[in-house]
């Protein structure tokens, strides 16, 4: 006899009942009596549904040996709020099982779900400050380079700006062009950024099997973080530019 989960029956008998049906485990037949409750992928990212048990006793006799031992034992408890008490007296059991005197380490490890959930929460926070620097020290580079790029358009159009202002332009008027032409880099490097972002989701969901999501969200919070980037950076330039003297501006070469 044995219990199948749901992705063992999907990929066995598609989309057939599998009750009643014979399977083989090493040229060993059982037969199906009953389908898991599907679980989903654990906080490891294991499949908890591609599953068979079978009874304890037949699979040391006939599978895995007569002096094989057991590596796990999964233990499923009322509720949440009995989840430690069940915890401390399997401690309690399994120490009296296994001959621990008092002062002596366990032999063994138990883990509830809460833990597990918190080594995945404090593996996800980890990860999240690792990519949030990546992210921050390529905004500040792309920064940089817009910033130096707008200086450089400052100097060369330096008898622009002169005529500009000597024929009426206000400081206000040089500012806000500058921080336009600012805008408009970080829109650029921007869209550039989404697209690739896009084609190379796509191309690890085509070639590794991952699946993967781009949100409109995210693509709203890059753009506001690129436009942000081209603000900051590009307001050194446009102010140094939209104060320039008029009169030394067109003597400039």
């Amino acid at each position: 006899m044995a219990v199948i989960g749901k992705t063992v029956s999907e990929n066995l008998f598609q989309q057939m009942s599998p009750i009643g049906k014979i399977i083989r485990i090493k040229r060993i037949p059982f037969k199906v009596i009953g389908l898991l409750v599907e679980k989903g992928q654990s906080p490891m990212g294991t499949d908890q549904d591609d599953v068979i048990m079978v009874p304890l006793t037949t699979a040391r006799k006939r599978l895995l040996g007569k002096h094989s031992s057991l590596r796990q034992i999964n233990v499923s408890a009322a509720n949440e709020a009995l989840m430690k008490k069940a915890q401390d007296e399997i401690t309690l059991l399994l120490r009296e099982r296994h001959r621990i005197h008092r002062g002596k380490e366990d032999d063994f490890i138990i883990k509830n779900m809460a833990d597990i959930q918190d080594a995945a929460t404090a593996s996800t926070r980890v990860m999240t400050i690792v990519l949030a620097s990546i992210a921050s020290v390529s905004l500040i580079v792309g920064g940089i380079g817009i910033m130096n790029i707008m200086l450089v358009s400052v100097t060369e159009r330096t008898r622009e700006i002169g005529i500009r202002m000597a024929v009426g332009a206000k400081t206000k008027d040089i500012l806000f062009q500058f921080l336009i032409e600012s805008l408009v880099l970080s829109f650029a490097g921007g869209t550039i950024g989404v697209l690739l972002g896009i084609f190379a989701s796509r191309a690890i969901s085509i070639f590794a099997g991952w699946p993967a999501v781009v949100s409109v969200q995210s693509i709203i919070l890059a753009f506001s973080f690129a436009l942000a980037i081209g603000v900051i950076f590009g307001l050194y330039p446009a102010r140094k530019a939209s104060m320039l003297n008029p009169i030394e501006a067109l003597r400039y070469e």
